[in-house]
């Protein structure tokens, strides 16, 4: 399993591209929704860098399936940004989890003690579920919500907006819900649970620190609403994060 997991690293890695000499001006939001102009103010800074690469280390709690119990939880994530693309790689007691995103394919894995296979799920789903997570998680890295050929913003109301993303032709989009103090609190999308089952995913953020000249947040929780209520399932902390 490790010599796998390192394999998808090192691709990761190959299709990384350098934006670092891309540079924001403020000028690029005049057009943006109230509420998403607000939040490039508030987390960018006029001349910073684009992002090119992530990587970061995480602690929290962890649920394997609605219904389960809390367990504790230690984790670390590479992005790329201009190819999407992450993989991370989660570790409890027992188990051993990675979900990634990686030339256009989502897959998931799951083992005992990282020797006996649990789990493994790939197909559209995944590819799906996986470029949403990706998305989601840009917060960690907002130059990559700036408008593009790719991705678009458009306005709801005065505190939300619908961002939309093309890519290789997947149409997906989400409502991201945005505070008065110009902050990214939560992201809702529709996705999938599990192969052949659409359900909505809730991101949510919060304890916004400031890190490499943007303001970025530093906890996170995911949550699935069911038709019998909300199920978190995974509240992280960050503990570490370094960009390009």
């Amino acid at each position: 399993m490790h010599f796998l997991i390192e394999r998808k690293k090192a691709l990761l890695r190959s299709l990384s591209v350098d934006l670092s000499g891309k540079i924001y001006k403020e000028k690029q939001i005049i057009d943006l929704p109230a509420p998403v102009r607000r939040y490039f103010q508030n987390v960018l800074t006029d001349g910073q860098p684009y992002i090119s690469t992530i990587y970061l280390k995480h602690d929290g709690q962890f649920k394997t399936a609605p219904g389960k119990n809390w367990i504790n939880i230690e984790g670390e994530q590479h992005f790329t940004v201009e190819e999407p693309g992450f993989l991370w790689s989660g570790m409890t007691v027992f188990l051993s989890v990675q979900d990634m995103y990686i030339a256009g394919k989502g897959e998931t894995r799951g083992s005992f003690l990282n020797l006996f296979n649990l789990y493994h799920g790939t197909g559209p789903g995944y590819d799906q579920g996986e470029l949403l997570r990706w998305i989601g998680e840009s917060v960690w890295f907002p130059t990559n919500l700036l408008p593009s050929q790719r991705l678009q913003w458009v306005p709801i109301n005065e505190n939300k907006a619908k961002l939309s993303l093309v890519y290789r032709g997947k149409a997906l989009s989400c409502d991201v819900s945005f505070n008065t103090g110009g902050e990214i609190t939560q992201l809702k999308t529709r996705r999938y649970m599990r192969v052949g089952r659409l359900e909505t995913w809730v991101g949510r953020f919060s304890n916004y620190k400031e890190v490499d000249g943007m303001k970025i947040p530093m906890k996170v929780e995911s949550v699935w609403k069911l038709p019998d209520g909300e199920h978190s399932y995974a509240r992280f902390i960050i503990r570490e994060i370094h960009h390009n």
